[in-house]
């Protein structure tokens, strides 16, 4: 019987694939990292190409450590980078330019100018998000207006569009859908998260042509059949999300109030709003947390740009550590007489001051000051980042999600030392679940519903479980203390001061 998921999960650095069992446990996985390319100041760029073959590699590789064929997967389900644009020729599949990573800043004066010319408020009403180069839809008008012959050919219905799922199911499926899901539509700038349609307002604000866009989708839903050449057999793709939704799906945050943060090269928090479309008064973000039967369950996000990013800059860019593992034993035996503040701004801050011309900044240095002291500013921004996140989110749920526990992700969460940080500065209690790889369990479980294969959302909320609570452990006038000197150190970063 076909009872295994197979599970991509195409991130920032890395793809990988996971294989799991009809008891929702991994039982295989690959990963393979592929290029980071930065042609300019604030440009961030993929090779598409490169990524697929990542993919590709991974999806093989983890079918063979797991000793099964494609006729026993069930379903694939897709969890991707989200807002990293590709465009590609519909005829060949071959991609027009390198892929325009989330990170990137380029059309930072792009949004300048739509907001000067007063479209923010359009853009907001319509999708959730705030005009930030964050998103999908100036990069798209970007390539359009500088790659040559790129609008014409897009008016001709020649080239297609997409995040990186989209451009995934167009080379598994061998071309035969063009589609996407309602979370990865949604981070977009073009997508009403109302009408659920895509908005002809925005698209004809933004000049793209609505040629280029792919058909939305449920998150479990039918995406096609991978090409019978790539792994032996056809296999029914099942399951889409962002990354950030997948998570959401992965920690079981099915109910209105649950929140969840996953740290990962970035941070990003989802508390979960149900069927209420939230308007946030505090720039968070809402957006569609997933669609399921073609319901939609909304969300509050925030977004921080730089968590895990900032350790692997210590490792790479200044050298002091040799592996991001050593961060936490490192902030461990720092010099507690130092109050050493990183705000890590390397392409600007996101949530909630959205602020893309800001820079990194690290103050409180002295003579005395080394790598523990480094590894512990860099660890404590992320919590720090986290709290400012939290605060903005129960002012906008209106205090209803105030008990709130926070159910953590991603690879920073294996440090114990930075989970009770995180609980000491939320002054809430933060739980890290059995499988930390929520982001490819809630993938899998997008597929493995659609198809019979798992349990329902209750019975899989109820099959969750709890590794290790973290509970705070400092007094209020520590965590003040600590939390005046963060807050001065962002505001001495801004770049638009108020």
């Amino acid at each position: 019987m076909s009872d295994y998921i197979l599970a991509i999960d195409q991130g920032t650095t890395s793809s990988r694939a996971m294989v799991f069992n009809d008891n929702q446990k991994i039982i295989s996985a690959a990963q393979k990292e592929f290029s980071q390319i930065f042609p300019d100041s604030g440009w961030v760029e993929h090779d598409p190409e490169e990524i697929w073959e990542s993919v590709v590699t991974t999806c093989r590789e983890a079918m063979e450590k797991a000793n099964i064929t494609a006729e026993q997967v069930a379903a694939i389900g897709i969890t991707n980078q989200r807002e990293t644009v590709v465009v590609w020729d519909r005829e060949t599949g071959v991609p027009v330019y390198n892929a325009i990573v989330w990170q990137d800043r380029r059309t930072a004066s792009m949004c300048e100018t739509l907001k000067l010319a007063a479209r923010e408020k359009i853009f907001t009403g319509k999708t959730g998000l705030l005009l930030d180069p964050y998103f999908s839809g100036t990069k798209l008008r970007w390539l359009l207006e500088n790659v040559s012959g790129l609008r014409e050919r897009a008016r001709r219905g020649k080239l297609a569009f997409g995040t990186i799922d989209s451009f995934l199911i167009w080379r598994l499926t061998g071309g035969e859908v063009h589609a996407t899901d309602a979370t990865n539509a949604s981070r977009t700038l073009m997508f009403n998260i109302e009408t659920q349609e895509w908005d002809e307002e925005l698209l004809g604000i933004l000049k793209v042509p609505s040629e280029l866009l792919p058909e939305v989708k449920d998150s479990a839903d039918n995406y096609g059949v991978t090409s019978a050449d790539l792994f032996g057999a056809p296999i029914a793709i099942r399951g889409v999300a962002g990354d950030q939704h997948a998570a959401t799906v992965g920690q079981a945050c099915f109910k209105p109030g649950m929140m969840k943060a996953t740290f990962g090269t970035g941070c990003f928090v989802v508390l979960n709003t149900g069927d209420q479309l939230v308007r946030s008064k505090n720039r968070l973000l809402s957006t569609v947390a997933y669609r399921l039967n073609g319901k939609v369950t909304y969300a509050l996000e925030g977004s921080i740009f730089v968590a895990g990013a900032a350790v692997q800059w210590l490792r790479d860019g200044l050298k002091v550590i040799e592996d991001a593992s050593q961060s936490g034993t490192l902030a461990a035996n720092a010099d507690d007489n130092q109050d050493v503040y990183m705000v890590p701004a390397f392409v600007g801050l996101g949530a909630p001051y959205w602020d893309a011309d800001a820079r990194g900044a690290i103050f409180g240095l002295t003579r005395n000051t080394g790598p523990a002291e480094l590894s512990r500013a860099a660890l404590e921004a992320v919590c720090y980042q986290t709290k400012d996140l939290t605060d903005a989110m129960q002012r906008d749920w209106k205090g209803e999600g105030d008990d709130t526990v926070l159910r953590v992700d991603g690879g920073m969460v294996a440090s114990d030392w930075t989970m009770q940080f995180l609980a000491d500065i939320l002054d809430a209690p933060v739980d890290r679940p059995t499988i930390l790889e929520t982001t490819a369990l809630g993938a899998a479980w997008l597929a493995a519903a659609h198809v019979g294969v798992w349990p329902n959302e209750r019975h899989f909320a109820n099959s969750w479980s709890l590794e290790r609570q973290f509970t705070p452990q400092i007094d209020r006038r520590q965590r003040n203390k600590k939390l005046k000197g963060w807050q001065n150190a962002v505001e001495r970063t801004l770049s638009k001061r108020t």
